[in-house]
């Protein structure tokens, strides 16, 4: 049973669809045959990551009661310099928006994403040192 279907497109240039419906776009770089058309596949990885964490942190906050207007998440990499280049450090930094913000409660969601719900995160944690910085941005 696929859960996923990847379709060649030319060259390096793949559409992926999942369980969702929805059509994803990929592209290898233009050395490996790519047409630079679609984000690359190790993208692809920190959008997950970072989609994942976004979700579980906004639904903890929510539950919390946390007035969070916006969250934005800055995502920075280091990879092996050797095949397969998987990432070894990945660092997250959250920017949180809003009114009166409990500095206490957006490092709680986080962490709880990070270390107890996020699968993306799970799984790149076991070959990356993941680290989380947590910027409040009060608008009061």
């Amino acid at each position: 049973m696929s859960e996923v279907k990847i379709q060649q497109l030319k060259g390096a240039s793949f559409a992926a669809r999942g369980p969702s419906g929805h059509y994803v776009m990929m592209d290898g770089n233009e050395k490996v045959g790519g047409v630079d058309g679609a984000s690359r596949p190790m993208e692809m990885l920190l959008f997950g990551l970072g989609g994942c964490t976004a979700v579980d942190v906004e639904v903890i906050l929510k539950k919390m009661k946390v007035p969070v207007e916006n969250i934005e998440i800055d995502i920075s990499t280091e990879r092996a310099d050797t095949h397969p280049k998987v990432y070894t450090k990945i660092e997250m930094i959250f920017h949180f928006y809003g009114q009166d913000l409990n500095q206490k409660k957006l490092e709680k969601a986080v962490n709880l994403s990070k270390n107890n719900y996020c699968s993306a995160s799970a799984m790149l944690g076991k070959t990356a040192e993941i680290t989380a910085i947590i910027e409040n941005h009060n608008t009061a």
